[in-house]
């Protein structure tokens, strides 16, 4: 190899990982935005996944995709991704789950065969979208758009149809979220008992603390145990879809189903951060706490670089009826809850 085709390959190089570098830059400015646009009184409540997939979407509109950072985009959308689920096992306290919410687990098993097959029942009944909403339908009974992420890849997802699924759910979750603390005063329950409600059938870990927290903190610990079973149930969960993808032919028989090594990842931290941290290891709270908003922070990286996917003129025909099946899933998801709590 000559002088000048070595010079040429390391020009080349540089670019590529220039490239590489922009794409993930774009990703980053675009979540830090959304992260402040979360900070804006009103707009809090909508969080920084929601205001940065909406940004995505609306420069896709108007500037198309940037294809020239494209690689570091993928990064982001694929690798950051996986890294987000993974350190989201932090969150899910193993040991708390099985010593004190064993009780809540039978619920929280109910949550989400009824948010599944009543979502994909209706779907069908609406004609929609059949991946989006079994998407729509997994983020409503498990943890809202990490529960997305984490299974797009088991379902074949497209990344347009898992953008549009964590969209949806982080709106519509905080919409609800937002509701439960409006009617909390005027409803027939103890702060208990709603708590338990809340943790049972809000869609995200940050929807059930913004609902669980004004009924105190009694109320509020409740709401994130029964919410954190349904976390600890995503494991389980991804291994019955990729059995059932096998299955139902979605896979040929000869094709190696490709393992989410990325749940082990997600299943060593919630062992790490239930059994070594604040045990062996001693890590003060605030450091906890700014690896749970870096953690926020990635997982909107990755949904802004799905968000790019987003077409709008698909979106209308894609999106409205898979939206209709989600919202009359998650209303009768909390009137039967309340009741069931109500009376039993």
């Amino acid at each position: 190899m000559t002088n000048q085709q070595v010079k040429r390959l390391e020009r080349k190089n540089v670019t590529l990982m220039g490239q590489w570098l922009g794409g993930i830059a774009f990703t980053f400015i675009i979540a830090f935005v959304g992260l402040g646009l979360s900070k804006i009184p009103g707009v809090d409540h909508i969080g920084q996944l929601a205001c940065a997939i909406v940004i995505a979407v609306i420069y896709r509109q108007i500037w198309g995709y940037p294809e020239k950072i494209r690689s570091g985009i993928q990064f982001s959308a694929k690798r950051l991704l996986r890294l987000a689920i993974i350190l989201f096992g932090l969150k899910l306290n193993i040991d708390v789950v099985l010593h004190q919410g064993l009780g809540l687990l039978g619920r929280d098993i109910a949550t989400i065969i009824f948010s599944i097959f009543l979502t994909v029942l209706l779907a069908k009944w609406f004609k929609a979208d059949a991946s989006i909403s079994l998407l729509l339908g997994i983020g409503t009974g498990v943890c809202g758009a990490a529960a997305i992420a984490a299974v797009s890849p088991i379902v074949k997802a497209k990344d347009e149809d898992t953008a549009i699924g964590a969209g949806i759910i982080a709106l519509v979750g905080t919409i609800f979220a937002i509701g439960y603390t409006v009617i909390h005063p005027f409803i027939a329950l103890t702060n208990n008992q709603y708590g338990t409600w809340a943790g049972i059938s809000l869609h995200e870990i940050a929807h059930v603390a913004l609902a669980g927290a004004p009924a105190g903190p009694d109320a509020l610990a409740l709401a994130l145990l029964a919410k954190l079973g349904r976390v600890f149930l995503l494991v389980p969960l991804s291994f019955v879809l990729m059995f059932w993808m096998k299955r139902k032919g979605a896979i040929k028989s000869d094709t190696k189903v490709e393992f989410p090594w990325f749940l082990i990842g997600f299943i060593l931290m919630s062992l790490f951060g239930s059994y070594i941290l604040g045990h062996s290891i001693k890590i003060p709270d605030h450091v906890m706490s700014d690896v749970s908003s870096f953690t926020s922070f990635i997982l909107t990286m990755a949904m802004i670089g799905l968000g790019l996917n987003v077409s709008l003129k698909d979106l209308r025909t894609k999106a409205m009826r898979p939206l209709l099946a989600m919202v009359i899933t998650s209303v009768l998801l909390s009137v039967l809850t309340f009741f069931s709590i109500k009376l039993f």
